[in-house]
């Protein structure tokens, strides 16, 4: 993960503050930051492609760097590729010399080395918004165009009015083929986007809303170290809940949080209470890869005591206001957590006179450095007309006896927010295993309902199905798992799969579609397969190891193979 130092003697007459100019000239070989896809991996099939993905320390196998959050520079490329490949980068200027097929890039402002990322393959553009365009490869531009066309500069125009101008120029969005191995990713200038999600209306809109609040949370001001990433996650989702608040109003909101809260709770049960990633300063080990630590307590944890301050103020607009003061204060420059809290109680000197940093229970240094749930949660009321349903739909199934099947089976989930539907499926999973009875009478009423429904909520259904061992629809794992190639959709499956009595069935739908998975992603499902079994014979590893390294992504690996917290539970947009 963390390869080796480069060592550089300056020489002993060099004054200081004197300019000096060092080259390194390099290859880069295979490594964690780069993605070479052949074009079968892409929608086209048509052209190959390749993308980099920096975050938390893989760009130092891109390029040498100061491969840390607190260190920021300006940065240029040239970058040359066949005809008819587009080569984007996450800068503010470009241009391209056609007779020589060669790319430039210029990124003006300073950004930290994770932030540098390039992409190249059989990519087309349109223009969304004055500021704004969505590159996609040509079959899948239509699609990103009906969707986003028109609603980014809103929520551009939403995030200026609450924080401040937005300073990077341009902001275009990328869809990149389902191996890209997170679902989003705030480059700036480009957003990286799974084209996967594009089926799922409501998380699109929070996936690309996340990366606009980053623009200002995260790029321009930025954690110093990587044990503090809830400086940028727990600020950037705080953010977006303020712009989605603005443009889509408060309930809509308070459904989502009620969603990604239920799933920190169950990723608290799963992890205990006293586990110290659960803190927002969490402890960085010598070895471990920072990416390990990104899970729910970054985000909502974080999310959670950045609204308790915000309640301190006892209006948003006057957080909105100190948080442009700091955006304003610090922007291109890496900061601590002291940082933020001294800019507050400075920024609100009533509140410093109050000592609400020290009050009893909810003490600043409690919520950084306690185990645990957040010490203090929203107030969701405002979104009771949207959960509320949910609750009461999943109380009449899960309430014995069974004698309410007939209410329960006239709510038609065609009707629902997507956010309702996984927030129902979600906790029937935490139920599960069901009685026999309830899970049959719910694929009776709803499995049709789901099966034209996105893939956010037919994951679920079927993570249900499989936990259930209800084999009546156990085709449509196989159908589903035969037409996703993305490790956001298959590794939850799998390891469901894995878990109960269905190993058999998971390997033989395996072998069957190997050969149309990313070999990093065909590795990881080997290694859940291979789980409390000897190595797997009859797995055709040539394939992975002919062209392809066999394992490039080695820290994501451990990620997924701990798929049921990560992918399910987690759902991380860097």
């Amino acid at each position: 993960d963390y390869g080796s130092s480069l060592t550089v003697s300056l020489p002993a007459a060099l004054q200081p503050h004197q300019p000096f100019q060092i080259i390194v000239r390099y290859t880069t070989a295979d490594g964690p930051a780069i993605w070479w896809l052949d074009p079968e991996l892409t929608y086209g099939n048509a052209k190959p492609f390749v993308f980099t993905q920096g975050h938390s320390v893989c760009n130092r196998s891109f390029f040498p760097c100061f491969d840390t959050p607190a260190v920021k520079c300006t940065y240029s490329a040239t970058v040359k590729a066949p005809a008819g490949i587009q080569v984007l980068m996450s800068a503010t200027q470009s241009s391209y010399l056609e007779e020589e097929g060669v790319y430039q890039f210029y990124m003006e402002y300073p950004v930290p080395a994770y932030l540098v990322a390039l992409v190249a393959g059989d990519l087309i553009h349109a223009d969304i918004g004055p500021r704004s365009r969505v590159w996609a490869e040509p079959c899948l531009l239509p699609t990103a165009i009906s969707k986003l066309s028109g609603i980014v500069e809103r929520w551009l125009t939403a995030a200026e009015n609450l924080y401040g101008p937005y300073i990077w120029g341009r902001y275009d969005i990328v869809f990149l083929p389902p191996s890209f191995p997170i679902v989003a990713m705030e480059n700036p200038c480009l957003t990286f986007i799974i084209s996967s999600i594009l089926e799922s209306d409501e998380f699109l809109i929070i996936d690309v809303i996340h990366e606009v609040a980053h623009s200002w949370f995260g790029n321009a001001v930025t954690n110093a170290t990587w044990e503090e990433m809830w400086l940028s996650e727990g600020l950037a989702t705080y953010a977006q809940r303020r712009i989605t608040t603005e443009t889509y109003g408060a309930a809509f909101t308070c459904l989502e949080t009620a969603f990604r809260l239920d799933a920190l709770h169950r990723q608290m049960k799963l992890l205990g209470e006293d586990n110290p990633v659960s803190k927002l300063q969490v402890k960085l080990e010598p070895g471990v890869n920072p990416s390990n630590l990104m899970n729910l307590f970054t985000y909502e944890k974080g999310y959670c005591f950045v609204y308790y301050l915000s309640q301190l103020c006892g209006d948003p607009r006057h957080f909105d206001s100190f948080l442009r003061a700091y955006i304003e204060k610090y922007k291109f420059t890496s900061v601590v957590a002291q940082d933020l809290l001294d800019s507050f109680l400075n920024f609100f000197p009533e509140l410093k006179e109050q000592c609400v940093e020290s009050k009893a229970g909810l003490e600043f240094e409690r919520w950084l450095n306690a185990t645990g749930p957040p010490l203090a949660e929203p107030d969701l009321s405002q979104g009771s007309s949207l959960t509320r349903p949910v609750e009461t739909l999943f109380k009449l199934w899960t309430t014995e006896p069974l004698d309410s099947v007939a209410a329960a089976s006239s709510v038609d989930l065609t009707k629902w927010r997507t956010f309702q539907t996984v927030l129902f499926l979600d906790r029937l999973l935490d139920g599960s295993p069901l009685p026999h009875e309830v899970i049959k009478k719910l694929s009776e009423c709803y499995s049709s309902q789901l099966d034209s429904m996105n893939a956010e909520i037919r994951i679920r259904w079927l993570q249900i199905v499989v936990r259930n061992d209800y084999y009546p629809d156990l085709y449509k794992v196989r159908r589903f798992l035969e037409n996703q190639i993305s490790s956001y959709y298959t590794i939850p499956l799998y390891e469901d799969l894995c878990t109960g009595t269905l190993k058999s069935f998971a390997l033989e739908i395996f072998y069957q579609t190997q050969n149309q998975l990313h070999p990093n992603l065909r590795k990881t499902i080997q290694q859940i397969l291979s789980q409390g079994l000897n190595p797997l014979p009859a797995i055709d590893t040539t394939a992975v190891t002919t062209d392809t390294p066999a394992m490039v992504l080695e820290d994501k690996v451990s990620e997924a193979t701990n798929g049921a917290i990560s992918l399910r539970d987690v759902n991380v947009s860097a």
